[in-house]
């Protein structure tokens, strides 16, 4: 349990980060007011810094934070790759979605599919989009962000969740992304050194590397060191899987998913967006070191006898000793930090919880007014968009709180929301890779991939929940999304010749003629340039995997 002054630190950070939020989100409006460009796209004023470390904010919670150091206990670095491939579909991000996203000049991502197939592809994708928001954005934070508040406080997870959720609503469904912007990019300097806080005393317990590789080496577990693992590996993480499986749900979070890309939406020009997404690159080699090896270090310092896991564990149905892992983190911030340093790690770890929430918020209140309300009410004015908005992320704050105790029921909470990923983005991914790399992708090939592709993930999804021993029951989740991503993309390219693609003015223009074009714009000098911050960090993760493969 933590003590007062862990208390009273955290308490005023939550304020301050409120106030900020307020701040920021009222102290500028344009000529109109409460104008949907100002709320839901901050103006289109985002620079690079911001834009990075907003993408970064919004990816990473509490959520990470927590399950990230359960993995490391569990599996060991393994569970890294999810951050290190981030990199590599943030420069696909960068380099070929940017472009069509910026000079489309669309608020939403079911716009760009409107405008490259047709408006039934716009629906679709924003029902799906509300929907994973809700479940994967919020619901699994808030999960996190519970369990943890409890541990450490002793305060009843529900209502803990309950006021972080007033709190969090209350600045962004005043602010906008202005006000999600502005807090995510001091919540990002927070998290970050709240988890080089924990590393640090982790590593200074263990006594360094040398000790921990050799405790692991005693005990025949040195296989935890290694990011990528032969076929058929038990874990269900081969290599394989890795570089099949996981492109399927990255291009989807990174370069499809309205609470991503939204920061890139509200970039001030492309450069900006481009040069920001691939900030934010860079920055995904952190969460390996930072979050994954601090609970691989805990998983040493068990072996060891320096970390009493003894409050973790219970007698399991069979009457053997069970160890609930979800609790390491913790674990660790109650056991390896003093106190003062715990209230710091509280509040990085609202931090990610609130960034995360705040941004899924602002898509969904975005999703809600111009792709569904503004369909049926084509005449709405500026300020009616912000009201309906707003509306709706509170109907989604309730919705997630609702969703707790079913998601609850993962062992596994990082496990749990990449397998819910791993059944809704296989064809989202497919319908945008070949919207704007295949000219020949049809509206009506994308329209019914996104239905039958939506409607067999979610068939397979409840099928293994509910049938655990079909012969699908056994296909790792990774696997999963590749092969339901195959059958999609095979889908639409049959689709396409079968219902011929007849373009637009519009999508004439919303797909790349060659793979050369998109780098054919100059961009900036230097350093900064995008083609040369797209190669470093291509040539830093190649070293990186060499390392630890």
């Amino acid at each position: 349990m933590t003590g007062t002054a862990d208390i009273i630190i955290t308490i005023v950070y939550v304020l301050f980060i409120v106030t900020i939020g307020l701040w920021a989100g009222t102290r500028k409006k344009n000529a109109k007011g409460d104008a949907s460009g100002e709320y839901f796209l901050a103006g289109k004023t985002l620079r690079w810094p911001m834009i990075g470390l907003a993408l970064f904010a919004t990816n990473i919670s509490c959520l990470h934070l927590v399950s990230l150091a359960q993995s490391g206990f569990d599996s060991g670095l393994l569970n890294g790759n999810f951050e290190w491939m981030a990199a590599f579909t943030l420069i696909l991000l960068a380099l070929f979605f940017v472009p069509f996203y910026i000079r489309s000049g669309v608020p939403t991502l079911p716009d760009f599919l409107e405008r490259r197939y047709n408006r039934a592809c716009r629906d679709w994708l924003a029902f799906v989009s509300i929907i994973s928001a809700v479940i994967i954005h919020i619901a699994f934070s808030f999960l996190a962000g519970g369990i943890v508040l409890e541990t450490l406080f002793g305060i009843d997870m529900y209502t803990s969740i309950v006021v972080i959720a007033a709190l969090t609503g209350l600045y962004t469904i005043i602010g906008g992304l202005r006000a999600v912007v502005v807090t995510e990019s001091v919540q990002s300097i927070v998290l970050i050194s709240g988890a080089v806080i924990i590393t640090i005393a982790a590593w200074t317990k263990m006594g360094g590397w040398q000790p921990m590789t050799a405790v692991l080496h005693k005990h025949g577990a040195l296989e935890k060191l290694s990011m990528l693992r032969p076929a058929g590996d038990s874990s269900g993480m081969s290599w394989m899987a890795v570089f099949f499986g996981y492109p399927v749900l990255g291009i989807w979070y990174w370069c499809a998913d309205q609470t991503i890309v939204q920061r890139v939406l509200g970039a001030k020009d492309e450069n900006n967006a481009r040069v920001g997404a691939l900030f934010c690159g860079f920055i995904k080699i952190l969460p390996v070191f930072i979050f994954v090896l601090p609970g691989l270090f805990a998983y040493a310092l068990y072996l060891s006898g320096r970390l009493d896991v003894s409050s973790l564990q219970h007698a399991g149905t069979d009457g053997k000793i069970v160890t609930d892992t979800k609790g390491v983190y913790t674990l660790m911030i109650t056991q390896l930090l003093p106190g003062g340093l715990r209230g710091v790690l509280a509040a990085a770890l609202i931090s990610g919880l609130m960034s995360q929430i705040a941004g899924a918020l602002n898509s969904i209140a975005t999703l809600a007014s111009f792709d569904l309300y503004k369909r049926f009410r084509p005449e709405a004015s500026e300020k009616k968009l912000v009201q309906v908005g707003r509306w709706s992320s509170v109907i989604a704050l309730l919705a997630s709180i609702a969703m707790l105790p079913l998601l609850n029921r993962y062992q596994s909470l990082f496990e749990g929301i990449n397998d819910v990923i791993a059944h809704i983005a296989p064809p989202i991914t497919c319908v945008f890779l070949l919207g704007i790399f295949w000219g020949k992708a049809s509206a009506k090939s994308a329209q019914f991939t996104l239905w039958i592709g939506s409607l067999l993930g979610a068939a397979v999804y409840a099928a293994n929940k509910l049938f655990p021993g079909n012969p699908l029951g056994g296909v790792p989740f990774m696997m999963m999304a590749f092969y339901l991503f195959m059958t999609c993309v095979l889908m639409q390219v049959a689709l396409s010749y079968l219902f011929p693609v007849v373009h637009t003015q519009q999508s004439s223009a919303l797909f790349w003629k060659s793979a050369r074009e998109p780098l054919q714009t100059k961009g900036w000098n230097g350093i900064g340039n995008y083609k040369t911050l797209s190669a470093v960090l291509i040539l830093v993760m190649a070293a990186l995997y060499w390392f630890f493969r």
